[in-house]
């Protein structure tokens, strides 16, 4: 009885996987050969694994990553301008503990926001909170913000994130007004937290993406000198991805 009483108030008080530990230790006669130490160590671990586990997920689902990429799917095969030591070597997001950019380029279907994708989810695997965003869509959540009055702490949100992802940089040019919530964005990250901007045109063309060329020294400034920059070659993951299907298909006939 006092055993289902001590399993009742780890429940009540939110520690569950303890209380699933001890109730699993109840069963096990060899438990009783281990010392005190050993069996609450075990039931601290348990809870600890997972309250890490829970805090993981959760970074994972907030991030609203595109897609679901892990650096161990990377395929290399075909991909020239990173290597697999360049992404374990981001992986360990020191990048971001060091509050610099990273900044990837090249044709569609190389592989970029994969890579993107997989190195946030590192991040989050280490706790660092992290947001995937394509630009598009970033443009507008900041006319909504306006929109409805919430532009400021729409902002402050944005500029809070240790890990911002960019997607598709550079689709099309910015307007004067968008050009000044890039700016608002990138000064108040600078020094201060860590963006992913992955897009076709490599930084060298970027100047011509703004309509003023003094907001775009400035917005170039605060991301561009601080990064580390990969311009990614070879041929579409989707192209190939679809071409081994079609002989796979073949294969079966």
């Amino acid at each position: 009885m006092l055993d289902n009483a001590t399993i009742n108030k780890l429940r009540d008080m939110k520690l569950s996987a303890m209380a699933n530990k001890f109730a699993w230790q109840l069963g096990k006669p060899d438990m009783q050969n281990l010392s005190f130490e050993e069996r609450f160590g075990m039931l601290v671990d348990a809870e600890w694994l997972d309250k890490r586990g829970r805090r993981i997920n959760r970074l994972i689902r907030h991030a609203e990553f595109r897609i679901t990429a892990a650096v161990e799917d990377i395929d290399y095969f075909g991909i020239r301008g990173i290597t697999k030591t360049d992404v374990m070597r981001l992986c360990d997001c020191t990048f971001v503990r060091r509050r610099q950019n990273l900044i990837f380029s090249g044709p569609t279907g190389v592989g970029k926001t994969f890579i993107s994708c997989a190195i946030g989810r590192c991040a989050c695997n280490l706790g660092i909170a992290s947001q995937y965003i394509r630009v598009c869509d970033l443009l507008l959540a900041f006319e909504e913000a306006r929109s409805s009055k919430t532009y400021l702490s729409f902002r402050k949100r944005l500029a809070g994130i240790p890990l911002l992802i960019l997607d598709d940089w550079g689709l099309k040019g910015f307007s004067l007004n968008e050009s000044h919530d890039l700016m608002e964005i990138f000064e108040r990250r600078y020094d201060s937290a860590s963006t992913v901007i992955s897009g076709q045109l490599p930084p060298s063309s970027w100047h011509e993406l703004f309509p003023d060329p003094t907001l775009a020294d400035a917005i170039l400034d605060r991301v561009i000198h601080n990064a580390f920059k990969y311009n990614l070659t070879g041929e579409s993951m989707r192209k190939t991805i679809a071409l081994r299907g079609f002989e796979a298909d073949g294969q079966n006939i």
